[in-house]
């Protein structure tokens, strides 16, 4: 089984290296789907040291990594792209770029700051190169409401109303205010962590914040 592509679900992608424009494939790694209730973290080894031990050639510390950021990284994904196969696409995008930059990598900065600082580039160049960012599918609501949540694995009728509520009133949170809030909320980042994903002071995101909090509580009071 080929184990080289890195998928939140089952597809049919051409070679993740060239659709990434890699000149060259990564390295042989054993990713299981997103959804893939096998993959499991013992929570044991700090971020830190399972990348120090992925550069040092351990690729198990990697398949670690994965496992715990996966779920989390696909869904901040799906909630500011709107599109489960646009999603699909830049998910790949973002752990192909981990797997190329691993040799550079230094423990400056967490590794979640990293991968989400990638992500948010990664974001970024879509938008850019799409000029204009398009309202969400009809049926957005209901594809993320299909992301695995693993505190809540069966989604009764009233969670998915309320999930559904809760991206209506994020699609109508400006861009910069939206970011912050699901860096805070779904990735339980710090304060510093987002300012430098972001690239603003920590005053700067906590207004932000601040703003997106109360625009969300009054649209969820309405």
């Amino acid at each position: 089984m080929d184990m080289t592509q890195i998928t939140p679900r089952p597809r049919h992608p051409r070679p993740a290296a060239a659709r990434a424009g890699f000149t060259c494939g990564p390295p042989p790694l054993n990713l299981p789907a997103v959804n893939d209730a096998d993959c499991q973290d013992d929570g044991e080894s700090s971020d830190q040291a399972l990348m120090l031990a992925w550069v040092r050639g351990e690729t198990a510390a990697f398949e670690r990594l994965y496992a715990r950021h996966r779920t989390r990284l696909y869904r901040f994904l799906l909630r500011q792209l709107r599109d489960g196969a646009l999603a699909d696409e830049v998910y790949q995008d973002v752990w192909q770029r981990v797997v190329a930059a691993r040799a550079g990598w230094q423990p400056e900065a967490a590794f979640a700051t990293w991968l989400y600082r990638i992500a948010r580039n990664r974001l970024a160049d879509h938008w850019r190169a799409q000029r204009h960012r398009p309202p969400a599918p009809e049926n957005a609501d209901e594809r993320i409401a299909r992301v695995p949540d693993d505190d809540t694995p069966e989604h009764s009728l009233s969670q998915f109303e309320e999930r559904r509520s809760l991206q209506l009133a994020l699609d109508e949170l400006p861009e910069e205010q939206r970011e912050v809030l699901l860096l805070r909320l779904e990735q339980e980042l710090t304060l510093e962590q987002i300012g430098d994903i972001t690239g603003v002071g920590r005053e700067t995101v906590k207004s932000r914040l601040r703003y997106a909090m109360d625009k969300l509580r009054t649209r969820l009071n309405a």
